[in-house]
């Protein structure tokens, strides 16, 4: 099943290039979890941290309740693979969880 990707961004300029990346990153996570539903990609620059500034947020829509990740990182593709790891180690718990019932 295809997931749907939405996506937006605030402070910063729109990257289909960047929006391609983070699908496609998403695909792999959705092939190995097939009951993800739906991701909401959040692309924010904040101008006061010089060292970062670069945040990706992705909240993915599944059953049960919703899982979140943030990460603010110098680069958005760095920012987004950090995210994706993090809701990759959220969702081998909550497969986990179904594996019990």
């Amino acid at each position: 099943m295809i997931m749907t990707v939405n996506f937006q961004y605030v402070n910063t300029d729109v990257s289909e290039t960047l929006s391609q990346f983070t699908k496609e990153k998403l695909e792999k996570l959705n092939n190995k979890f097939e009951f993800l539903i739906s991701a909401q990609v959040y692309f924010k620059h904040d101008d006061k941290d010089h060292q970062a500034g670069k945040i990706c947020n992705i909240e993915l829509s599944l059953p049960g309740p919703r899982i979140f990740a943030k990460s603010n990182e110098r680069e958005y593709e760095l920012a987004v693979s950090a995210t994706i790891n993090d809701l990759r180690r959220q969702l081998e718990k909550r497969k986990e969880i179904y594996k019990i019932y």
